[in-house]
């Protein structure tokens, strides 16, 4: 007996070593796409142009640069004015869809999603025809007493448009998790509806809401697309490090303020982890799900604000598409084609879709296959605790860390010839790599979601029948997860699409990719052209967005019908 158990054993004690050396070789390549880059950053920092030793010389001297220090506080206190006025916007829409019995629901929250979309320098090119010099509203602008709409009044406006959904999304899940029990219990001590509001809804939605402004605000300090087209004079950290690396190359001080930038995103990570720690289950075994009673004047009240917010919404998709097929603005305003003819083949932006497309694709196929069977290998495998732990905390740090910054650690890291991996410098495989870790957190957290909710019991049978953990894997984990694992490759896709800060330091002539192809154009005074090939993008995201959602229902038809017993 025990020489026919041996072969089984010796089966199973290899497949652990195997997923212990997939874990260790995930850490390593952790290590290399984004724990050296960031340490790349923290040398440079520390170093003077000739490569010595100065330690904090460089914050000093960027302490004594007061046009530098006006970016930090121009970057704070918009990053804090945009909070403030879209987390209480999303926090009423959300309440709208969830807590009022108003029709077409899905097409506002639709509406609201189009951001996910596009590029955020869409939305600054749009304002610029709206209230631009040669706008079609410039004067409603200046009879509010704005005298123009580049600066600090242009890219509070775009970034309101370009965070709102964010914010939204986590606020409509907060408040779809209400206990109908509490609301009755209150409706029968007849309290107020202002009460219940203050005492039930606030207090439950409140890790919500501080979530949602964290997210707000590490989203506008980190954007570099809205405030290099709409900022004019107006200097902004994200906009410090491009002109300090690209225009001056001054390395030090651009790696100063990447370490600048980086503090406050990683700071409102590091609170939104504490608050998501202490946050307590909403909803108990017990609980009853809140639906909304019919209320016709508050019902209509609610119709009317996402209106209005969906017609602010669509009316900067709509200029953007308008002025797209506008023949020479303001002039003629006739429906033409020139400007993509000018952005695709005049400006190169052809080439730069085709470099986005393989981008995309690859960040999709390949951060879907990492992300999740990394969270697999975390969660359904045991064993190989020197990387465990320390994994666990790696695949959390991406979404600290802002694009912009993680695309300078790239350039030191990947472009110092002593580096083996120089060869990977200013590559499509390169952008991909970066994209992938970028983005990787969301991901991840996705799948986690996902494996955490199937039972371990499929391990554990698994184990005892002497079945090795990839098998399981194929035949019993990825099926029932496939969803996940689609949401995940879409989710990619997109971000790749529209990303700028992440490889804007990264590509060269034959590897630019669509999104700075628009920045470039922008540059140009191609505005019309830029505006064409943002719109390009939007479409190819919403068309590749409705395979995908094809794809999800084909695979949820042939490997979910056990749900629908």
């Amino acid at each position: 007996m025990n020489l026919l158990s041996l072969p089984l054993r010796q089966q199973i004690h290899w497949s652990d070593r195997l997923a212990h050396v997939l874990l260790g070789f995930v850490f390593v390549a952790m290590l290399i796409f984004l724990g050296a880059p960031l340490f790349a950053i923290l040398e440079q920092a520390t170093e003077d142009a000739q490569g010595k030793f100065v330690g904090l010389y460089n914050f000093v001297t960027y302490a004594k640069t007061p046009s530098l220090l006006n970016s930090l506080w121009n970057s704070l206190w918009v990053s804090a004015l945009v909070t403030a006025i879209i987390v209480p916007v999303a926090f009423c829409f959300a309440y709208s869809l969830t807590r009022s019995c108003m029709r077409a629901k899905p097409v506002f929250r639709a509406i609201t999603l189009i951001p996910l979309f596009a590029p955020t320098l869409l939305f600054a090119i749009a304002l610029i025809y709206w209230f631009g010099n040669q706008g079609l509203m410039k004067g409603f602008m200046q009879a509010l007493g704005i005298r123009q709409i580049y600066g600090a009044p242009g890219i509070i406006m775009a970034e309101c448009f370009a965070v709102l959904p964010h914010a939204m999304m986590i606020l409509v899940t907060a408040l779809s998790l209400a206990d109908a029990r509490l609301y009755e219990a209150a409706n029968a001590l007849g309290t107020s509806t202002w009460r219940k509001f203050f005492t039930i809804t606030l207090p439950s939605a409140k890790y919500g809401l501080i979530s949602a402004a964290l997210v707000s605000f590490t989203l506008v300090i980190t954007d570099f697309g809205i405030p290099k087209v709409i900022g004019g004079n107006f200097n902004m950290l994200a906009t410090d490090i491009f002109k300090l690396v690209i225009g001056q190359q001054d390395f030090s001080k651009g790696a100063v303020v990447a370490m600048l930038l980086l503090a406050p995103a990683g700071l409102t990570f590091l609170v939104d982890r504490i608050v998501s720690a202490r946050q307590t289950a909403a909803l108990g075994a017990r609980a009853v799900p809140y639906h909304p009673r019919p209320a016709p004047l508050f019902d209509r009240l609610m119709t009317l604000y996402c209106v209005v917010v969906a017609v602010a919404m669509l009316g900067m998709l709509g200029m953007a598409i308008f002025a797209s097929f506008a023949n020479f603005w303001p002039y003629n305003l006739t429906p033409s084609l020139r400007h993509y003819k000018i952005g695709l083949f005049d400006g190169g932006v052809a080439g730069g879709f085709v470099n986005s497309l393989k981008m995309a694709t690859g960040t999709a196929f390949f951060g879907a296959i990492l992300v999740f069977c990394t969270a697999y290998l975390l969660e359904k495998t045991r064993g190989a605790v020197i990387f465990r732990m320390p994994l666990q905390i790696m695949v959390m740090l991406p979404m600290a860390v802002p694009g912009l910054v993680l695309g300078l650690g790239y350039i030191f890291f990947f472009n110092s010839p002593h580096n083996p991996l120089n060869v990977l410098y200013q590559s499509i495989t390169l952008l991909t790599l970066c994209t992938i870790v970028h983005f990787y957190t969301t991901g991840h957290l996705t799948a986690t979601t996902a494996l955490k909710s199937l039972d371990a019991e499929f391990e554990t049978v698994s184990a005892s029948l002497k079945v090795p953990f990839y098998k399981t894997f194929w035949r019993v984990t990825l099926p029932i997860c496939a969803p996940a694992v689609i949401d995940i490759a879409r989710y990619f896709f997109v971000n790749a699409m529209t990303t700028i800060s992440a490889v804007v330091f990264l590509y060269s002539p034959d590897t630019k990719v669509a999104s700075i192809a628009i920045l470039n154009l922008d540059e140009a005074g191609e505005i019309g052209a830029a505006a064409a090939m943002a719109v390009l993008i939007v479409v190819v995201c919403m068309t590749v967005t409705a395979i995908f959602a094809i794809l999800d229902s084909i695979i949820q038809r042939r490997t979910q019908a056990w749900r629908r017993r």
